[in-house]
């Protein structure tokens, strides 16, 4: 998604020349770190794990395997074949009357070691199971008797009711590809974009890097593997994230679109409990294998700190308040009391009391938050003033569960002007006013004046699914099971007692209010230039697609790479590219991707030093045309038939390069694709609302090369007719379509 940005514009704070190549201390160094990260990362699981009683399994099946020991030696049967009394044996003897205990002791011991080593046997059968990628390569539809017995297998060694974290010890270490094999898949990518002649230069770029770089370079991948966990998520981490100095606001966060700030506060922390308690349930990739869940550790209670040179992520175990922004003010908001977590209503007190606060912002409070937009080397510097003059208040934002936006201001689909309606909410959420947002916290909850809701999230702590899967949760959470009383409020009574909400203070140096002033100005420059646009496309959607026997999501970025390219296409051609597109996911879903491989070879040669054209060449490409799929996890949450005001109308990102778009789109049912699309005002070769323009008619293209595409076109040329031309065709898809799909998101 929005990692695109910054992936374009990554290079590692390190010096390149030329010089003897041997084996670099630095880099032994930096492989030994990652390791070291990556064990903390296990032990750390493992102790939170303990305390929840969830870790390696259920405290129950160690007493029932302890009281199986106890009921065999009571009826004379020793089942640890002697070990009991070696136990007995090593153990102090305390005198005659404590001789029971001994072997009780004994018996615990025994059972402890036994239930440990069953535990650590079937996770090492679960990981070579999950090593398993042959039924990746299947037909859809079809599975052979080899992928069968192994998904009986996974099933069996999984036990009944996996954990959220029950997979993590099992997961396979992410696969080094072959380097060869990921130059060829490169210059296959590219060949259709480059002329023969750039194209023959490339070709031998990448000649020369297999003759004299790529194996040392692959050499240091492989160590790296076998050290630490994953060969390449914390560089990615690091170096495309917590290294970029550009501003977070639109470059590293994206949206999410959805009314209710107490029921949706409560349904967020229903979540973040369900989380510590990992009764969420793993995700599995097309119902068989899962994914790693990681992730889901930096929801809550997360902040990016900055940094002069490099930002890091603070993450806290626990946090009772959430920080509230209303009209320039900064509030502290408890969220639990003696007897646990406030109610929805008590919540809704909460935040009318704010609302009912009229005090004034103290001066420059107001566009404080302006400084999270600011370029990071900018705002680590202004921080360290800010912490020593008001730390209290600062701890009290970043130290909070998420960051919770009142907004003065009305937004969301109006039958009225629905496309113009949705374009903004879409801006609105992905970069607001510049100075209403703390684009450091892990995600911001905003709540319009008409009860809107959306999400802006800082995406360097986890990819989109992750944040959409919470978000799913919320919104079905806060619709159809806490609900609202006769009179629109939440359920429940409010509670007199609790206190007022805290109001910050911030006791603002002098030096830093030209900074806030700048970092204003050019949160507002960046704002202004973002091009927001959302359609529901409701010609057809995912049912359609399948009765074509295609992919959707395949069908859906072959289609927009003819609204971009325009290119020829046929039945035939189409479905080649479809399947090419299906082969390279699931390449990618297997650990055979390029980007990521090409991306680490890159660090590793920076990190010894060692220039590599080839490998320049390949990170000084532009991302034109960055897409991404929002994915709907939960439908079991939602009935679409019934509540169809209730889908979602998913959310979007930043352009990935100045010149380029940032597309997402989100299946909404089985009749609806909705299509988020920004781009830079200031380029001159985009425009977001001729790309949707162009998407619609890509679509309606490729569905006429099928025989059921054909109704839909005589259909659409029908309507043309009636409304005279295809841009009133278009606006009257939106225009009656939209208020049925997506109401209140």
């Amino acid at each position: 998604m929005a990692e695109a940005h910054q992936a374009v514009g990554f290079r590692p704070s390190l010096t390149s020349d030329a010089g003897e190549v041997e084996l670099s201390a630095p880099m032994l160094q930096e492989i030994y770190l990652s390791g070291l990260r990556s064990w903390k990362r296990h032990l750390s699981r493992f102790w939170n794990d303990f305390l929840t009683g969830v870790f390696p399994a259920s405290p129950l099946s160690w007493l029932f395997l302890f009281s199986a020991i106890q009921l065999a030696w009571f009826l004379q049967l020793d089942p640890s074949l002697g070990l009991m009394e070696k136990i007995k044996e090593l153990l102090p003897d305390w005198g005659g009357q404590h001789h029971r205990l001994r072997g009780v002791l004994a018996a615990a011991l025994f059972a402890s070691c036994l239930w440990g080593a069953l535990i650590f046997t079937l996770h090492v059968a679960l990981r070579l199971l999950l090593s398993y990628h042959g039924w990746l390569l299947q037909p859809h539809g079809a599975m052979s008797s080899r992928t069968k017995t192994w998904l009986a297998l996974v099933r069996i060694f999984s036990g009944r009711h996996p954990m959220l974290f029950s997979y993590q010890r099992s997961l396979p270490r992410q696969p080094v590809p072959s380097v060869q094999d990921t130059v060829r898949k490169y210059l296959e990518s590219v060949r259709p974009v480059l002329s023969d002649e750039d194209f023959d230069w490339t070709a031998a770029l990448a000649r020369e890097f297999l003759r004299l770089q790529a194996s040392l370079l692959q050499w240091y991948l492989q160590l790296k593997s076998w050290w630490a966990s994953n060969y390449v998520s914390d560089w990615w981490e690091e170096f495309v994230y917590l290294r970029s100095r550009n501003s977070l606001m639109v470059n590293s966060n994206y949206y999410m679109m959805a009314a209710r700030a107490g029921n949706a506060v409560h349904a967020l922390l229903l979540y973040r409990h369900r989380l510590n308690r990992q009764e969420i349930l793993p995700t599995l990739l097309m119902g068989m294998r899962p994914l790693c869940s990681a992730q889901y550790e930096k929801i809550f209670n997360t902040t990016r700190i900055p940094g002069v040179h490099k930002d890091h992520i603070r993450h806290l175990r626990d946090s009772r308040h959430v920080a509230v922004f209303h009209r320039g003010r900064f509030f502290r908001v408890g969220t639990h009391s003696q007897s646990g977590l406030l109610s929805p209503r008590a919540l809704e007190q909460q935040f009318q009391r704010i609302l009912d606060d009229l005090s004034p912002a103290c001066p420059h409070e107001e566009h404080l938050a302006a400084l999270t937009a600011a370029p990071r080397d900018m705002w680590a510097q202004v921080r360290r003033s800010l912490k020593t003059q008001a730390q209290e208040a600062l701890e009290a934002v970043e130290g909070a569960a998420f960051f919770v936006s009142l907004d003065s201001e009305p937004a969301g689909l109006t039958r009225e002007d629905p496309a113009a309606s949705l374009d903004a909410y879409a801006h609105a959420l992905l970069a607001g006013r510049g100075h209403d947002r703390w684009f450091d916290k892990s995600f911001s909850l905003i709540v319009f004046s008409n009860g809107k809701l959306g999400l802006s999230v800082e995406h360097s702590w986890a990819d989109c699914p992750i944040s959409g899967h919470m978000w799913e949760f919320t919104l079905a959470t806060e619709r159809f099971q806490l609900g609202y009383s006769a009179d629109g409020h939440c359920k429940g009574h409010p509670d007199p007692s609790l206190p007022q909400p805290q109001r910050l203070h911030w006791d603002l140096p002098d030096k830093i209010h030209l900074s806030i002033s700048l970092a204003l100005r050019g949160a507002k420059t960046l704002s202004g230039n973002i091009d927001c646009h959302v359609f529901p496309f409701s010609h057809f959607g995912k049912s359609f697609i399948k009765r074509c026997h295609l992919s959707s999501d395949s069908f859906i970025q072959m289609a927009l790479q003819l609204a971009y390219f325009r290119d020829p296409q046929c039945l035939a051609l189409f479905r080649l590219a479809v399947d090419k597109h299906q082969a390279l996911l699931k390449a990618a879903m297997s650990g055979q991707g390029v980007d990521r491989h090409l991306f680490a070879l890159y660090v590793v040669s920076q990190f010894l030093h060692l220039q590599s054209p080839f490998l320049d060449q390949v990170h000084s490409e532009q991302w034109q045309l960055a897409t991404s799929q929002i994915p709907v996890q939960q439908i079991h949450l939602f009935d679409v038939h019934s509540y169809p005001d209730y889908v979602s109308s998913g959310g979007g990102f930043g352009p990935a390069d100045d010149h380029g778009y940032g597309v997402s789109y989100i299946f909404m049912g089985d009749d609806v694709i909705t299509f988020h699309i920004s781009s830079k005002k200031s380029s001159t070769r985009t425009d977001s609302h001729r790309l949707g323009q162009h998407i619609e008619d890509a679509l309606l293209d490729v569905a006429a090369l099928f025989q059921e595409g054909q109704r839909l076109k005589r259909r659409g040329l029908a309507e043309e007719g009636s409304e005279h031309s295809r841009d009133s065709l278009h606006c009257h898809t939106r225009g009656s379509r939209a208020p049925t799909t997506a109401t209140n998101f």
